[in-house]
């Protein structure tokens, strides 16, 4: 009789071997999701606030070039975005899940990819109520996202004024932009309901950076007021941008390209740290366009824009702070990848972000120990500068389960 002797160690390690394996796949899997962008086909910003007759496009790439069918969902959120707990069929008309079917193949590129294509609400799917919803596209379980996109539904019962002034207070210098805010009710009764009324303002589209949870300071009539000294916010400074739609020259922040291992390589220029005076550039609000030309013939970007490691760089001594490229393109995410290094041999920090080509806006941001960003430390804080400014009204009125978006406003000027 033969004794098989199992040796557990190397079972162990088989299985943990799995494991591992199993995670990149899983990891490598969700990383091919790239250039993923949410916009408003009416006026082609990067502001994803609707009404309820209105549609957004969500368009996004799968590097792993594959013919896969994606599913979405939407979900409902309160008006901090916390998990409101309404059922799918409380908040939205149709199927539980629709599928993102519509896609095409990259031509003409170095890298290939599938550019996946989504106009909602749609008849599949079509918001009942107005308030915070969240996009989310998966592949098998709507509770394992490849990724999600806020966007809002708006009433069409208050509008909403902004009015932006020089923020002056010598206890607190950082804050150098005030907003004002004035809601007038078209028909909704908001004077007796103050108490179910809130405002949120936030600034270039990040949900990062906001002062939220605002109650109205006065009302007059059918008028509401917000005039607190807390709406006020740091004025950063105009992004830094550059624009690589031509990919094999240089121009427009662009100091040199090359092409290395299969992959186009954009260098940016250093950019300057610490500016003393605010410089008047136009920028796009920390906004992002894909495209592609080639001499001076304008291709179809979804299909035919092509992908680029983009090396950012800032000319500075080592800080005892971590520092990201921040943007819409990234959604204002710090992390892993938008992380710069320091390169002491050059004096500078550089950071290497695999994008589609294209015009992009982005700002350098410190992060202190205890984690907290500052978007304006590098970049510099100014008065002047011109920011786009968000505000979203809440209301839940008596006997009603959600927050209602029963207004959105916004403005783009400058301080005067």
């Amino acid at each position: 009789m033969t004794h098989h002797h199992i040796n557990f160690p190397y079972l162990r390690f088989m299985k943990f071997l799995q494991i591992i394996l199993f995670f990149f796949a899983a990891l490598f899997f969700s990383q091919d999701i790239h250039s993923i962008q949410l916009f408003n086909p009416k006026t082609n910003d990067e502001t994803p606030v609707i009404g309820f007759n209105d549609q957004l496009i969500l368009k996004f790439d799968d590097l792993s070039n594959s013919s896969q069918v994606y599913r979405y969902t939407f979900k409902h959120f309160d008006r901090n975005w916390e998990d409101d707990n309404l059922f799918f069929t409380e908040f939205a008309t149709g199927s539980l899940n629709g599928l993102i079917d519509q896609f095409q193949y990259s031509f003409n590129t170095t890298q290939a990819y599938t550019n996946y294509t989504l106009t909602f609400p749609n008849d599949k799917i079509r918001p009942k109520i107005s308030g915070n919803f969240e996009l989310v596209v998966y592949k098998d379980s709507p509770s394992n996202p490849l990724f999600t996109k806020r966007f809002c539904v708006v009433e069409n019962g208050v509008n909403l004024a902004l009015n932006i002034t020089r923020f002056q207070d010598l206890s607190n210098p950082k804050l150098n932009q005030r907003v004002e805010v004035q809601a007038i009710s078209n028909g909704a009764d908001l004077s007796s309901n103050l108490n179910s009324i809130s405002l949120n303002v936030i600034q270039n589209n990040n949900w990062e950076n906001g002062v939220f949870n605002q109650k109205p300071s006065s009302s007059l009539g059918s008028k509401v007021l917000f005039q607190q000294l807390n709406l006020a916010f740091a004025g950063n400074n105009e992004f830094y941008y550059f624009d690589n739609k031509v990919i094999n020259q240089a121009f427009d922040m662009v100091s040199g390209t090359d092409f290395i291992d299969g992959k186009n390589q954009t260098y940016l220029y250093p950019v300057w740290a610490y500016p003393l005076n605010y410089q008047n550039q136009g920028d796009v609000n920390g906004a992002f366009y894909f495209r592609r030309s080639d001499l001076g013939t304008e291709r179809d970007a979804d299909k035919e824009a092509d992908y680029s490691w983009v090396y950012f760089n800032l000319e500075s001594d080592k800080i005892d702070k971590e520092i990201y490229v921040l943007g819409q393109f990234n959604d204002y995410v710090a992390d892993k990848n938008s992380q710069m290094f320091y390169d002491a041999e050059h004096k500078r920090y550089t950071a290497k972000i695999y994008l589609k080509q294209g015009f992009y806006n982005y700002i350098l941001a410190t992060k202190d120990a205890s984690g907290v960003l500052n978007l304006g430390e590098i970049n510099g804080n100014f008065w002047q500068t011109e920011n786009l400014y968000q505000a979203f009204l809440y209301y839940k009125p008596f006997g009603r389960n959600y927050d209602g978006l029963i207004g959105y406003g916004e403005t783009r000027r400058a301080v005067r």
